[in-house]
């Protein structure tokens, strides 16, 4: 079988099994992202299990999430489902006092068909908390798409626009006037027409849950350009969503919030900015571009500040330059990462992907073309829900340098003389802007120094004798 690698980008789709996390683990990243918020897992005993070792949180830390167990006779249907979580409600409501309690369904909830969504506005109005309900359960595609259904749900609870930008436009009326009756009335329109376009169209929301500091790295790096970030999605608080409306541009910083996308849009009749992601110095350097061009600004030195991370790269570069690797896919993010890699000067044979939203990450798609085509490299196959058999085949004749793979693969790919890095890794990770692209790379190169330190200290033979 000889595998011939296609010079322009090409589709297929497999029929393998999605070897994939549960997306309730997104509880572990976005209960400490939304600091007065309190998650509620509706499932069963091995719902709690997977929980306590994947987040890996000792009862002492006293965390933000807990587990609403479902026993026999829930699932029989003898209990009163909507009595018991009110005692449950109403014990977080007194021990934590949260803003916000989110109910994450799991598959047993879909399964006995158990009316959360029902419940919810009806608990509400009797304890006074506001509750979201996310069906984050295990029929998603990928373990990342819990937070993209805890956002789209959340979506929902943020403020109107209209209401809230009209007054202060009538009081500054007369301001305005003052200052263009001194002025030329040619003048006079230019500015006025700007004024408006800044009013309409300067109302940038950000969505998709990342660490503090990165967000504000990224928001830091948008007002350099004269971009104001009216709000993020999720905010660090509940009770700090942004507002959202006609006049509001939304765009996503993963590309796993497809869900979060299409309802900003057709819901909340945001105005979806496509761009690629801000993974690595040349997508966040597109990803500030196409922001900008939306708001008709014209970028200033960011050409330079790529320029200044790729130097403060070169180390990483020339270890990985001329590498290959292969994504056997896993959490969504692999299209980015390639692009990234690509850039970096390796060769990505195949990218793995458990499911593919060609809209939403049209943007990606086609900056990933145009990287290969800047980097001379040949496109890599898109393959998605992949069959893990198949590919190991592909593998075992192309022979990767490394393969970026769930952890279930991991050893026997490395048994087999493969290096491997787990793809969770990468979720976890701070990946992104400009200052974060050290990590990725720290990342994608630990596994081949480990190997040039063995060779240096001789054991490589060792093992492969043993």
């Amino acid at each position: 079988m000889s595998i011939k690698i296609s010079e322009t980008l090409t589709f297929e789709c497999e029929t393998g099994n999605y070897h994939t996390f549960c997306p309730i683990s997104c509880v572990a990243w976005l209960y400490q992202k939304i600091e007065d918020s309190f998650f509620l897992v509706v499932g069963t005993k091995t719902c709690g299990y997977f929980l306590q070792n994947a987040l890996g949180v000792m009862i002492f830390a006293e965390p933000r999430y807990a587990m609403a167990e479902l026993e026999e006779g829930d699932i029989s249907a003898q209990l009163n489902d909507y009595q018991e979580l009110k005692r449950l409600c109403l014990q977080v409501g007194k021990d934590r006092n949260p803003s916000v309690i989110i109910w994450i369904g799991t598959c047993t909830t879909e399964i006995i068909k158990m009316d959360l969504e029902g419940m919810a506005p009806k608990l509400e109005n009797e304890i006074g908390i506001p509750i979201i309900v996310a069906r984050a359960n295990g029929l998603d595609y990928a373990f990342t798409q819990g937070e993209d259904t805890v956002l789209a749900a959340m979506a929902h609870r943020c403020p109107e626009e209209e209401n809230l930008i009209r007054n202060p436009q009538k009081n500054e009326k007369k301001s305005m006037e003052k200052l263009f009756s001194s002025l030329p009335i040619e003048t006079e329109k230019k500015i006025k027409k700007s004024l408006i376009n800044r009013q309409n169209r300067f109302s940038l929301v950000l969505f998709g849950s990342l660490p503090s500091t990165v967000a504000s790295q990224l928001s830091l790096e948008l007002n350099r350009q004269s971009i104001n970030v009216s709000g993020w999605l999720p905010a660090q608080r509940y009770t700090d969503l942004p507002i959202l409306g006609n006049n509001v541009y939304v765009c996503g910083v993963n590309p796993f919030l497809s869900r979060t996308a299409t309802t900003l849009m057709r819901r909340r009749k945001c105005k979806l900015i496509g761009a690629p992601f801000p993974i690595g110095p040349d997508g966040t350097r597109a990803w500030i571009e196409e922001i900008c061009s939306v708001f008709g600004i014209d970028t200033q030195g960011l050409g330079e500040r790529e320029q200044q991370i790729w130097e403060s790269l070169r180390n990483y570069l020339n270890l990985v330059n001329g590498k290959s690797v292969f994504f056997m896919g896993d959490n969504l993010l692999e299209i980015s990462l390639a692009r990234f890699l690509i850039r970096c000067g390796m060769i990505v044979y195949e990218i793995g992907i458990p499911y593919m939203d060609k809209r939403y990450q049209a943007a990606e798609l086609t900056f990933l073309q145009t990287t290969c085509k800047k980097m001379c490299v040949p496109m890599p196959r898109i393959v998605e829900k992949p069959d893990n058999y198949n590919q190991i085949q592909r593998m075992r004749e192309l022979q990767p340098d490394l393969a970026i793979t769930g952890m279930a693969h991991a050893n026997p790919l490395e048994a087999r003389g493969i290096n491997t890095k787990w793809s969770v890794e990468f979720t976890f990770a701070q990946i992104h802007g400009f200052t974060n692209a050290k990590d990725v790379l720290e990342l994608v190169t630990r596994p081949l120094r480990r190997n040039n330190n063995l060779e240096n200290l001789g054991w490589t033979d060792l093992v492969r004798e043993g």
